[in-house]
């Protein structure tokens, strides 16, 4: 199978700022980002991606004869694979009056109007990321799939450490080259998976479901709450639950993050913190990117979403549903604003600015250079857009 996964522009908007920077496909959510999930699925299927014009050039759309067009917002398990498999060409797969498959010899574009020949309803239970929050709500439920996909038929790498304490080992798997030392591990209530070379130091609980990627740190007593995913390459310290961290960004000290998203490339400053429910117990209201103001989320418990190159300062405090833009850089004393534009420079009590676009990727790459890696043409493209687009 040629798979496409599509953007739904309206889940798009919803997702935003975390997909202001990829499609997506490429969000992460559980162990692995969707992409990866299908291609675990279906190993033999070749996966790309139909995002708006501005990505397409690193998130490229990869037409065949035959094509199966996914939307990306719904993620697969063994009962959705199956639904799609058996679509005939112009059949069309639905779920509560939302587009999920089909397939067509077409070569469409973002935003496209499909009419099939056939609608099919699936009737299955499924996962959909529709909104900020069914990120970290559908978290624990996809590391549970997804360990169990990883882990198949495997062997776990062995805990040596005699001073760790483990508890339902037959729930957690190790890869080759992780090194733990006095920590407690506690895979009773969900599995606790944990990427090649990782480390989790001295002091360190994890309470699954928890998946740390690929060459991370738990830092020194940190506090890993369940239904947490660090991606690769993070160091996270401090009091950390219901969160994602999609790759290559650190929390490295004390804090707590809670019923959160961090992108790629962020940073949190030293005693960093996010309130995760309100004084009153109402719901939360978040910052809807297509309507341009606050709306109810329908959650309680609900964090900070912050996009790929932001960084906070020490002890910065962000309040209940803060949504903070690409390439921002906040710091200052009291809660800041529960929404920060793309490109600002500063904090509530001393004022936003904008964030000069060639200074923004002068740290960015200096961030970057610390893992030998740099911002590509492709990048530095999609982010002078999304700074032509902020409001300073």
């Amino acid at each position: 199978m040629n798979i496409i996964l599509f953007d739904d522009p309206v889940f798009r908007e919803k997702l935003k700022p975390l997909t202001l920077t990829r499609p997506v496909g490429n969000l992460r959510v559980g162990i692995h980002t969707i992409n990866k999930k299908w291609e675990a699925y279906l190993p033999d299927s070749k996966v790309s991606y139909l995002t708006e014009t501005y990505l397409d050039h690193k998130y490229v759309s990869d037409y065949q004869s035959k094509n199966t067009y996914v939307n990306a917002s719904f993620l697969p398990d063994s009962n959705l694979i199956n639904a799609i498999i058996n679509l005939s060409e112009n059949e069309a797969l639905y779920f509560q009056e939302s587009l999920i498959a089909f397939k067509s010899t077409e070569e469409l574009s973002y935003g496209f109007d499909f009419i099939p020949e056939k609608k099919i309803d699936y009737s299955g239970n499924i996962d959909v990321l529709d909104s900020l929050p069914s990120l970290f709500l559908n978290n624990a439920h996809q590391i549970k799939l997804d360990f169990e996909k990883l882990v198949k038929g495997r062997q776990s790498a062995p805990i040596n450490d005699s001073f760790t304490a483990v508890y339902n080992s037959e729930n957690i798997f190790l890869e080759e080259g992780v090194s733990i030392k006095a920590a407690i591990l506690n895979a009773e209530n969900g599995p606790i998976y944990i990427g090649k070379n990782s480390i989790i130091q001295e002091g360190s609980l994890l309470i699954g479901p928890v998946a740390i990627g690929e060459n991370s740190m738990v830092a020194f007593g940190a506090k890993i709450r369940p239904n947490t995913t660090l991606g690769p390459v993070c160091r996270v310290g401090g009091e950390v639950g219901n969160s994602i961290f999609h790759a290559y960004t650190n929390k490295a000290h004390d804090g707590f993050l809670g019923n959160s998203y961090l992108g790629e490339w962020c940073n949190l400053g030293a005693n960093t913190n996010n309130s995760n429910l309100k004084n009153d117990y109402k719901s939360v209201k978040l910052y809807d990117y297509s309507v341009d103001d606050l709306v109810d989320s329908g959650e309680i418990f609900c964090g900070t979403f912050m996009g790929d190159y932001s960084k906070a300062g020490i002890s910065t405090m962000f309040n209940t549903g803060t949504v903070v833009g690409v390439s921002v850089n906040v710091f200052g004393a009291g809660f800041q604003e529960k929404f920060i534009d793309s490109f600002s420079w500063g904090g509530k009590n001393e004022g936003y600015v904008k964030y000069r676009f060639e200074k923004a990727l002068e740290v960015i790459n200096d961030t970057m250079s610390r893992r030998d890696l740099h911002l590509t043409e492709e990048d530095e493209r999609i982010l002078k857009h999304i700074s032509k687009h902020n409001k300073l």
